[in-house]
């Protein structure tokens, strides 16, 4: 039977980029996912990712990748690598029902001398005191047995410069053997691989990473807010520090966060210092504003039709990019299901453009898409423009809009384009 030098649980955004690279290294390869589709649709080379084109998967499935439902392969597998999802539950708190589970599936595999690897983001302390005590349901003693290491994923979609090859990789291990064998093992297929002294301090790196840009991006939203009050251009003001050489790193607002990470991953250092009794309130406070601007874009919309003499109720207001990053197609955790929620509630009668997104659905009902641009900005009452894609013709935007609000600062203002 083949035997694998990796096998990575969980074929998603972190999983399959990491999987291409260690096929590209010489590895062989095999993924392992609970969803039949996908396994399915890599197999027949599919992709669903937006960083692993169907030539890339063409190739990988050439030097003998294989995508799997049967967790078999585990045994014949001389690395594991778990990159299972890690939300939030309704409550905001961590939900590791994905890592514990998967981790159980291992353990029930798990041969002497395996490196497991977690990737998924979370808590600090989740390697030694979660997956660590499952993995040993097996009989086998982490850093004796098999070796057990953290490596949190940094993946960015849609990247044109920084890809799993040349972004550093930071590795800690449950015990020194462990971070060495961890780390010549990434060492195979990325450039720079970071050692520090223990998973604690991996786990922590990833969510300090997020939690730096959930606060600063906090901070530029809340001032664009009381910025537009003052009629101070907080667009203007941001290039103009930014072209200090030091000392300051330029933040944009926008109308909300989204992906896994920003609106994730923070919430998980805030639920690791609630434990020891007191909040982490530089955490919680950002999230309050982050979490409320697609209020606030909203109540621009209304503002903007109310100068113009017409009501949010039955007026016909375009969202142009429903996705949370410019140029892919990953809509995790959009602040374009929030606005068109509010909107909807309002009586607006919302529709969308998007060239990455096919279809889409708020609270379960269908929002009609508008394939043409032109005559979509045209009719629409009020178009909001809520990521930009490098496929939107903008001058058209500006010149054909009846009343825009750029959420972007990307379109020249003019007494019918507004920016937030």
């Amino acid at each position: 039977m083949t035997s694998f030098d990796l096998t990575i649980i969980g074929l998603g955004y972190v999983g399959m980029p990491l999987a291409k690279e260690a096929v590209a290294a010489g590895l062989r390869v095999a993924g392992l996912d609970v969803d039949p589709r996908k396994v399915a649709a890599l197999n027949e080379g599919r992709s669903y990712i937006d960083d692993l084109t169907d030539a890339d998967l063409d190739t990988m499935l050439g030097n003998g990748f294989i995508a799997s439902l049967d967790p078999e392969i585990l045994a014949r597998s001389s690395t594991i690598v778990i990159c299972v999802p890690t939300p939030l539950d309704d409550d905001h708190r961590p939900d590791l029902s994905a890592v514990e589970g998967a981790t159980a599936t291992v353990a029930a595999h798990l041969r002497p001398g395996t490196l497991v690897v977690l990737e998924s983001t979370t808590w600090p302390g989740t390697t030694d005191e979660v997956a660590r005590p499952i993995l040993e349901q097996s009989g086998l003693v982490a850093g004796t047995d098999f070796h057990l290491a953290f490596s949190p994923e940094r993946i960015d979609p849609g990247n044109p410069k920084y890809g799993l090859r040349n972004t550093p990789k930071v590795v800690g291990g449950y015990t020194l053997a462990c971070r060495d064998r961890a780390q010549a093992f990434y060492s195979q297929f990325v450039e720079r691989v970071v050692p520090v002294s223990g998973t604690r301090e991996a786990e922590m790196a990833k969510l300090l990473e997020n939690t730096y840009r959930h606060v600063n991006i906090a901070l530029v939203n809340e001032m664009a807010i009381f910025c537009d009050e003052l009629g101070v251009n907080l667009w203007e003001a941001i290039e103009a520090a930014a072209t200090k050489p030091f000392g300051f790193q330029k933040f944009l607002p926008g109308p909300g966060v989204g992906g896994h990470c920003i609106p994730v991953d923070p919430s998980y250092l805030s639920y690791t210092v609630r434990k020891l009794g007191y909040p982490f309130r530089f955490v919680e406070l950002a999230q309050e504003i982050n979490e409320r601007m697609p209020s606030y874009v909203v109540a621009r919309v209304q503002r903007l039709l109310n100068r113009h003499r017409k009501a949010v109720n039955g007026s016909k207001v375009l969202l142009l990019g429903v996705t949370y990053k410019p140029d892919i197609a990953d809509e995790r955790e959009t602040p374009a299901i929030p606005v068109a929620e509010a909107l909807r509630e309002l009586g607006a009668d919302i529709a969308f453009c998007d060239p990455h997104v096919k279809g889409w659905s708020v609270d379960g009902v269908p929002v009609p898409r508008e394939e043409d641009l032109a005559a979509a900005v045209e009719e629409a009452d009020v178009t909001v423009l809520l990521q930009q894609h490098s496929a939107f013709d903008l001058e058209l935007v500006e010149r054909r809009g009846r009343l825009v609000l750029d959420t972007r600062g990307v379109l020249a203002t003019s007494e019918r384009v507004e920016r937030l």
